[in-house]
This record gives structure tokens, C-alpha cells and sequence, in this order.
């Protein structure tokens, strides 16, 4: 790896880091610059799997505070989240490394739509809560459930994870939004904690690119954490789209 490549794939790191702990959709950053610097899809993928795992430890503990409280509806969801994550890296192992070539291409694309859905679906959530019965409000069955299902995708794959979970967390439970996103970074960061350990122990893992990812995405998830709510959301998800759409020419 060249020290160009090196701060390229850091500052892509930064950039999911901070966008994880924002919102999430952050890998449609990191994966899709990793494919464009010449990495296998494989490789890219696992490999920025194992590298956003510090990113997502420094979002959680930059949204502590709206933590507290929490730990009761953790307790229920995070077993969803681990089993979810472990059925999804297991899928990509043991499916041949072709099909996710092409299937990544559809991933990518569907995580690029739900980044663009993001702002309706926050104001149709907003809607939903304003106008849900009292009681309705927290980790039942059918949460875990759903929760479970984003964690085979996280595992699989990733990209949008964040954005998936936000969805299903603010349709289902009442509770403010800041809170719930506070409960999505810690399942996702779940998600890409335990996948990465099945990445580590049974494939192989570019551990330079695991280090530019690691160092840039903790200081991206302090950064999302501090400053998340001010950055221009437009913005962002331009940002997100372009790269998205330049790794899908890519890939194709």
C-alpha cells in the first residue's frame, strides 16, 4: 500500500466514522474506495468490516449520554443483533466469493436509495410517532425479529445497516429519536464486532487497510458524535451517492 492509498482509504475511514454515528451508510464510503483503489470486493468488504469496529466503539461511547436508561431494551436486542450478525458472516464465507461479486452491486444500489429515502423516512417515522397510541413503546418480539434480519445484512454486507435499523427502531418503539439513534450505533457496532471476529479467525484480512480504516473512523465516530447534528445532511448524502455510484461503474 502506497502512502497515498494510505491516506486516501484514512479519510474515507473519517468519513464513515463520522457519517456510522450520524445516521449510518458509512461503508458506502470506505467499501466503495476501497474497490476503486483495486481491491477485490471480498477482501474490501471483510476488511472494512474489521476497520469500522473501532469507529463504531468511539460513536457509542460519543452517545453515552443518551444511553442511560437503556440497558433493559439492549438486553433484548442485542442477542438479535449477534445472532443476526453470525448468520449473515457465515453467509458470505460459505457462499462463493462470485456470488457476492454480484450481488454487492444490488446491495449497493439499495443501500444508495435508502440513503436518498433517509429524509422522507425520518419524517414518516416523526409522523408515526406523533400519531401512535400511548403503550406502544418498546423491545417486543416482533423488534427483535426485524433486528435480527438487519444483522444478517450487516453481517453480510453493511452498507445502510444504520439506516435499516434507525427505520425499524423509530416505527416500532416510542422513544426520542437522538435516543434510538443512540441504540443503533450499538447494535450496529455489535454487528461489526462479531462479524469481525468470524472474518479474523476463518479468512484472510488486509490488515494495512484495517489500520488506515480504524484510526480514521474512531476519529470520524468523535467527530459524528460532537458535531454530527450541525453538518449539512444534503451534503452528506451527496457525498455518499457520488462514491456509491463511482464504485457501482466500477464494479460493473
Amino acid at each position: 500500500m502506497s502512502a497515498t492509498d494510505f491516506l486516501i482509504i484514512l479519510l474515507a475511514g473519517i468519513g464513515a466514522g463520522t457519517i456510522n454515528t450520524v445516521v449510518g451508510s458509512g461503508s458506502l464510503i470506505t467499501f466503495p474506495t476501497l474497490v476503486a483503489l483495486g481491491y477485490p470486493p471480498l477482501l474490501a468488504n471483510v476488511s472494512n468490516n474489521v476497520g469500522l469496529v473501532p469507529g463504531g466503539a468511539s460513536g457509542v461511547y460519543g452517545y453515552r449520554r443518551e444511553l442511560v436508561g437503556q440497558r433493559s431494551r439492549l438486553r433484548r436486542l442485542l442477542p438479535a443483533s449477534v445472532i443476526g450478525a453470525l448468520t449473515g458472516a457465515t453467509l458470505l464465507l460459505v457462499l462463493p466469493s462470485s456470488f457476492f461479486d454480484k450481488v454487492v452491486i444490488i446491495l449497493i444500489c439499495s443501500a444508495l436509495v435508502l440513503v436518498v429515502a433517509q429524509p422522507t423516512l425520518s419524517l414518516r417515522l416523526a409522523a408515526r410517532r406523533g400519531a401512535r397510541p400511548a403503550g406502544h413503546h418498546d423491545a417486543t418480539l416482533g423488534v427483535q425479529v426485524f433486528v435480527a434480519l438487519a444483522g444478517v445484512y450487516g453481517g453480510y454486507f453493511g452498507a445502510a445497516q444504520g439506516i435499516i435499523l434507525i427505520s425499524i427502531l423509530g416505527i416500532m418503539i416510542d422513544d426520542h429519536l437522538q435516543r434510538l439513534n443512540a441504540c443503533k450505533n450499538v447494535l450496529a457496532a455489535s454487528v461489526n464486532a462479531v462479524a469481525a471476529i468470524v472474518f479474523i479467525l476463518v479468512t484472510d484480512i488486509d490488515w494495512k487497510v484495517v489500520a488506515a480504516i480504524a484510526a480514521g473512523s474512531t476519529i470520524g465516530g468523535q467527530i459524528g458524535a460532537r458535531y454530527g447534528r450541525r453538518l449539512n445532511p444534503s451534503a452528506l448524502r451527496g457525498v455518499i451517492v457520488v462514491v456509491g455510484i463511482t464504485a457501482v461503474i466500477r464494479l460493473l
